[in-house]
């Protein structure tokens, strides 16, 4: 009997609710209207113990001197004999928004068949926002794969044309190669090969002679099952705003590095920051929020929302080494360095 035969191919889901689109490769899910509503304002963060220390001058010397170590190219002398004339604080604030989102699509999926029984129709599938999926730890991205329940139906392989096998790439299908000591010749040396019996012919070891090898798809089952997979992806999206601190020091030097935390509220969706002594953050916030918002409910389900306030340490250090001036850079809680003018690079090469 062709059990095949017995249910609905795979690519006929035309009535089933949830799944409509299936028949057009599936994708995308909107998911279901939010139904918490959004946080109320929250206070105003309180503006004492905001400063941030003075960087020493031999912090400043000590993380030059690990900067210039730490690269092989880079002659230690400016950052040890240098003499430093000026450092100018240019602290600067940070603000971040994450939103962790769940977004759901559909796909087709198969397995090789292993005498499970379909069960496609037996009962009604459920809807893909109803199949309940354990999110990971919060802001931490993770994708879930999930067969759904009552889509699945049994059809013969398509790559194997239902026979489990294919011919082997090796030796096209015939179980032997030429004999490597003679090159399919049978003589070696005008003498008959013994290593092939004077045949020319060598066992083909990947398919161990028989010609062909399991079907990778069905891995020789000759059937599939196929159902409906549900894709269940959690997203951290995560979005910064640091204000100008017109020190010269790129923004983006500041990416790799944390700051002092003045700040930080979570919630299902956050309101905007309310009364901050710095108007451009609270202006930054309103527009994140906003953003965030707007975009990530269209096209998935957001968890939770968190933001966040650092002020970031900045100091510009001036130096003079053999007569000329030079400036590098101290920031972030970890203390980095950079310094794009360094005085004593040499061209070496790493063998």
């Amino acid at each position: 009997m062709n059990t095949a035969a017995m249910y609905p191919p795979t690519n006929t889901f035309p009535n089933m609710p949830g799944y409509e689109s299936m028949g057009q490769g599936g994708g995308f899910l909107p998911p279901p209207i939010p139904v918490e509503p959004v946080a109320p304002p929250q206070p105003g963060p309180e503006a004492d113990n905001w400063s941030i220390p003075s960087l020493s001058e031999d912090a400043a010397r000590e993380a030059f001197q690990s900067f210039a170590a730490s690269n092989c190219c880079y002659n230690k002398a400016p950052a040890n004999d240098g003499v430093i004339t000026q450092m100018e604080p240019f602290n600067t604030y940070r603000y971040r928004l994450e939103t962790f989102a769940e977004s759901r699509s559909t796909e087709w999926g198969s397995k090789p068949h292993e005498g499970e029984a379909p069960d496609f129709y037996t009962q009604t599938a459920p809807r893909p926002w109803e199949i309940q999926a354990t999110p990971p730890k919060m802001f931490t991205n993770h994708t879930e794969l999930i067969r759904v329940p009552y889509t699945s139906s049994i059809k013969d392989c398509q790559d194997c044309n239902g026979t489990g096998k294919k011919p082997c790439e090796e030796c096209n299908g015939s179980g032997h190669k030429a004999c490597w000591v003679c090159n399919g010749s049978g003589t070696k040396d005008d003498q008959n090969c013994s290593h092939c019996n004077s045949t020319g012919k060598d066992r083909c070891r990947k398919c161990d002679s028989r010609g062909y090898d399991n079907c990778e798809t069905c891995k020789g089952k000759k059937q599939l099952l196929t159902f409906i997979q549900l894709k269940v992806e959690w997203t951290n999206h995560v979005e910064d705003h640091v204000l100008e601190q017109n020190s010269g020091l790129k923004i983006d030097n500041l990416r790799s590095v944390s700051g002092k935390e003045l700040f930080k509220n979570n919630h299902y969706l956050v309101y905007p920051l309310v009364g901050f002594p710095e108007p451009a953050v609270g202006e930054a916030s309103a527009r994140l929020v906003r953003e965030h918002q707007s975009k990530y409910t269209q096209t998935s389900r957001i968890l939770q929302q968190k933001q966040t306030v650092e002020l970031i340490p900045i100091t510009k250090v001036s130096y003079k080494w053999k007569g000329d001036s030079h400036v590098f850079y101290v920031f972030g809680n970890e203390q980095q360095v950079s310094a794009a003018d360094y005085p004593a690079k040499c061209c070496c090469v790493i063998l």
